[in-house]
């Protein structure tokens, strides 16, 4: 094993036996290197080690910090509950409404029937089933994107879907162009599939045109993925005239688009999907997990008619192909006005706990939607974003630092993000007023 290798573990051994704590931070390279005996070019390969591992951060200017999140295998990603989870997690992000099983419960009476039942327990096709194509083809139309039925693909979530539409655009080794602060598990499925992630630059509305066109003159992109409606974690959307300039950019430069639209099912104000104005390069990615229930779940993509063989394809490749039962379930709900009630309630969710972010850090910087289920929090000097993390941790509440966003890991933002639809009202708005007394404290009269 190579020297830099062994050094490296050992390090890691002191993360994870607790010896160097999180936000603690890492001696300066030419420092460590004269304390190891080794040269400095090996430091930095024991320093870029840690970091791929997941269990250091380097900030520009600031050093190498100890991460608050333990790895799992997944580096950079801290969105999986952990062993021992804590009180309050605002990591996870599943809303639920009070009724919402006695909502679901009636329409999947009729599937417990042994006719019924067999027909839904068999294997699904990628194109799904007649019944659940015309369904999310209304569904979308009420968005404002009409589509063929025989353009949309189902999986078994959105993760899926973003993964079949990247591996059928994008061979191993082509650039994505994305935003800087982008779904943390498109981060792992670029790794998996062997892509490279290029951030573009943002405006406070999102991307800028001439951004994606003078990245794909570096170098040619070979797709986009985008959040146009709720980014998350911002919960920015692009306003109509801005997707235009990027729906011309794209059919200017011809480049083909996966625009990720599970969040957007809350936005109430009307900005069309950008697939509807590039509908010969958007692959649309949607889910039923937010709007109804994460446990049974369906994904689909609405593909461009020249691309539907190839994501369908890779949706076989990968296994990723929506359950019968699943599919069945959503008809039913789709067509009963479950779903519409659901998103109805949790709308409604959405803005009484933001009215709870608003209240309880007032005076903070928070970027947020006002029917979002997620709050951007930029914190106050001279808290660092992993040592916030684990000071929440240590008062029993599990928040996502920005490093877990952050595509450029020598740029990673002081802010968390706030999940706020995995546990109740009541303990949301407690959580809240700890972190707010923790921010404050230690702002107030300690080192970051």
């Amino acid at each position: 094993m190579d020297d830099y290798r062994r050094i490296a573990d050992r390090i890691a051994a002191d993360i994870t036996g607790g010896r160097l704590r999180p936000g603690e931070r890492l001696p300066p390279q030419r420092a460590f290197a004269r304390r190891h005996g080794i040269a400095p070019s090996t430091a930095g390969r024991v320093y870029a080690e840690l970091v791929r591992r997941g269990l250091v951060v380097g900030e520009v200017g600031r050093g190498t910090f100890v991460r608050a999140t333990a790895p799992d295998g997944q580096p950079g990603i801290a969105l999986t509950e952990a062993a021992g989870a804590p009180l309050v997690n605002l990591e996870l992000n599943y809303p639920s409404v009070p009724g919402q099983a006695e909502l679901l419960a009636p329409a999947l009476t009729t599937l417990l029937r042994p006719d019924a039942l067999g027909q839904a327990l068999r294997p699904a096709p990628a194109a799904g089933t007649p019944a659940a194509r015309e369904s999310v083809a209304a569904l979308l139309a009420r968005s404002g994107l009409r589509t063929g039925p025989e353009r949309i693909l189902f999986t078994g979530n959105a993760r899926q879907a973003i993964a079949a539409t990247l591996a059928a655009l994008v061979r191993p080794g082509g650039r994505v162009g994305v935003e800087p602060l982008t779904y943390p598990l498109v981060k792992e499925i670029a790794a998996r599939l062997g892509l490279v992630l290029v951030p573009l630059a943002t405006d406070a509305e999102g991307p800028l045109s001439e951004a994606v066109a003078a990245a794909h003159r570096s170098a040619p992109l070979s797709a986009l993925y985008l959040q146009p409606a709720l980014h998350n974690p911002t919960s920015r959307t692009i306003g109509a005239g801005r997707l235009r300039e990027l729906a011309d950019c794209v059919h200017r430069l011809g480049t083909p688009v996966v625009e990720d639209r599970i969040w957007a099912f809350l936005d109430t104000g009307g900005t069309p999907p950008l697939a509807a104005l590039a509908p010969g390069l958007v692959h649309l990615v949607d889910s039923l997990s937010k709007r109804v229930a994460p446990g049974l779940t369906v994904g689909f993509a609405v593909v461009p008619e020249d691309r539907v063989e190839a994501v369908a394809r890779a949706v076989r490749s990968g296994g990723w192909s929506a359950g019968s039962f699943a599919l069945e379930a959503a008809v039913r709900w789709l067509g009963d006005g479950t779903v519409d009630r659901l998103v109805a309630a949790k709308r409604q969710d959405a803005r009484r706990r933001q009215r709870l972010v608003a209240e309880k850090l007032a005076g903070f910087a928070v970027r947020s939607g006002p029917s979002a289920y997620f709050a951007w929090w930029e914190l106050p000097a001279p808290w660092r974003a992993d040592t916030f993390t684990a000071a929440a941790r240590e008062h029993g509440i599990a928040v996502t630092p920005g490093t877990a966003f952050c595509v450029d890991p020598s740029r990673t933002p002081d802010a968390v993000r706030l999940g706020l639809g995995s546990v109740s009202e009541g303990r949301l708005g407690r959580a809240l007023e700890i972190l707010a007394g923790v921010a404050r404290g230690r702002a107030a009269g300690g080192d970051g």
